[in-house]
């Protein structure tokens, strides 16, 4: 009797998206390990999967849409989630991403503007030609 093999899936995260501007969905199939059937699907169902289609007809990921298909895979068939929490979940991502604050810009007091403003004066003077 031969022992058996079990097949061990890759986590979303260890799969590698080659550096390319657009994959056909038949590759994106392969590289995220769906059906197309899948992610026709879930283009329905998360708006923020959004191929572009191509002259043609063909759907066009970019590498954000890759991205965001392992993203959803992951939240699906990895932490259970259903579609409704995962679009729910992505939701809440984007807005906490969104949530950052601003880099702070250091102040400047009205003497340090006029000097800057001064010295870029003596430099557009430099350069202008002389009449």
């Amino acid at each position: 009797m031969s022992p058996r093999v079990k097949s061990v899936s890759r986590s979303t995260t260890e799969i590698l998206i080659p550096e390319k501007l657009y994959f056909r969905i038949g590759e994106v199939a392969r590289l995220c390990r769906l059906p197309a059937y899948v992610l026709r699907f879930w283009e329905t169902e998360f708006p923020q999967l959004k191929p572009i289609k191509s002259s043609t007809g063909q759907r066009m990921y970019r590498r954000k849409d890759v991205e965001s298909v392992l993203r959803i895979k992951q939240l699906l068939y990895e932490q259970g989630f259903t579609i409704p929490g995962a679009r729910q979940h992505l939701r809440a991502e984007v807005k906490s991403d969104t949530k950052q604050s601003p880099l702070p810009f250091p102040a400047r007091s009205n003497s340090e503007l006029k000097y800057i403003r001064q010295g870029l004066r003596d430099i557009l003077t430099m350069l202008s030609p002389r009449h």
